[in-house]
């Protein structure tokens, strides 16, 4: 589903991401974890080309998409999205958000966007929110709807930029489950996350990155049991122990 070859990407003197080269199978659940400003959500965001490189190839399905003359939009319709920010349009319902695009896009018919967005919504568990504004959610309930709303354009591939990141922990639990829900039905996904309960019991890999690079790939039973990697073992041992004495 995903291929990245020799991936780079440079903010003026900074490198972000070093030569990156990673694969993630159809139906792979993949976790990107590791330090602040590791270089996570840089490398995410190349994937939908939020950000561009600067050298290397990133293939989804086979096709180079930051080659030149690529179709961005369409392109990007086939990718779910969700932020940390949730990023909802406030000037639409919930039910509104879930069918613009399907519409827009797709080419729908109102009634079926509308079918399939309250669909969504239910497996949610929001749909008696369909016609509430995104000011009278929760910040739980919000990012499940924009869930729902890239799930509406069905896509083959989901990616997560610290989805939990922003809500109180309370809410944290309710967002994780959908996620799992989509993971248990074979969805694609890549998630970077600080939520390292969700990396153990859902992923199939976790890519542990640090200053640009993917340093160490593995199932979660070796990445948390038998980490090889000095700088991973140093960094499970800080979020194990917070409160270590320097």
């Amino acid at each position: 589903m995903i291929e990245l070859q020799n991936v780079n990407k440079w903010y003026g003197a900074y490198h972000a991401l070093v030569d990156v080269s990673e694969t993630v199978r159809a139906g792979e659940v993949v976790v990107v974890c590791g330090p602040s400003g590791s270089g996570k959500s840089t490398l995410i965001r190349t994937l939908n080309r939020l950000e561009p490189i600067q050298s290397g190839h990133i293939l989804i399905d086979g096709k180079d998409i930051h080659a030149p003359g690529t179709d961005v939009n369409a392109f990007r319709s086939r990718i779910g999205f969700v932020f940390q920010q949730f990023n909802l349009f406030p000037h639409l319902t919930v039910l509104g958000n879930c069918t613009m695009a399907p519409m827009q896009l797709r080419g729908l018919s109102r009634a079926q966007a509308e079918e399939r967005a309250l669909a969504l919504l239910d497996r949610v568990g929001l749909a008696a929110k369909a016609h509430a504004w995104p000011s009278e959610l929760s910040g739980g309930q919000q990012q499940r709807v924009a869930i729902a709303r890239a799930l509406a354009m069905q896509p083959p591939l989901m990616l997560f930029d610290e989805p939990t990141s922003a809500l109180d922990p309370e809410m944290v639990g309710e967002v994780l489950l959908v996620m799992r829900d989509l993971a248990d039905d074979g969805m694609t996904m890549v998630c970077v996350t600080h939520e390292m309960g969700f990396a153990r019991e859902v992923a199939d890999r976790v890519f542990f990155m640090d200053q640009g690079r993917v340093l160490e790939r593995a199932t979660p039973e070796e990445f948390f049991n038998h980490p090889q990697h000095p700088r991973t073992r140093q960094f499970l041992s800080d979020i194990r122990s917070p409160f270590r004495e320097a």
